[in-house]
């Protein structure tokens, strides 16, 4: 059984810096691709962020997001910086993973995000 636990959300003023953690734990043989993805308040879960080809990144989050990942600790961590009230959203880690026997897509369970004054 793999799972993964988002933490670090919380409210933040805008302009203000949060930084995400997402620890994937379990049956772990490897771990592929780590990604951020968000849902705001009646919108689709759309992507932010991932560690393909030493990152990527949604337009509306370039040169303020970084992503990061720590294989030790098999932990994917997203910096935010410079927030505004549009990046208010629940944020999921997602990570394509090898347990014993398959491969699949893993979700976490979210972290919500408030940017607000």
């Amino acid at each position: 059984q793999v799972q993964l636990v988002e933490s670090g959300g919380g409210l933040v003023q805008p302009g203000g810096s949060l930084r995400l953690s997402c620890a994937a734990s379990g049956s772990i043989v490897s771990i592929n691709v780590m990604a951020w993805y968000r849902q705001a308040p009646g919108k689709e879960r759309e992507f932010v962020a991932s560690t393909t080809s030493g990152g990527r990144f949604a337009d509306s989050v370039k040169g303020r997001f970084t992503i990061s990942r720590d294989n030790a600790k098999n932990t994917v961590y997203l910096q935010m910086n410079s927030l505004k009230p549009d990046d208010t959203a629940v944020y999921y880690c997602n990570a394509g993973i090898t347990s014993y026997g398959s491969y699949d897509a893993y979700w976490g369970q979210g972290t919500q995000v408030t940017v607000s004054s």
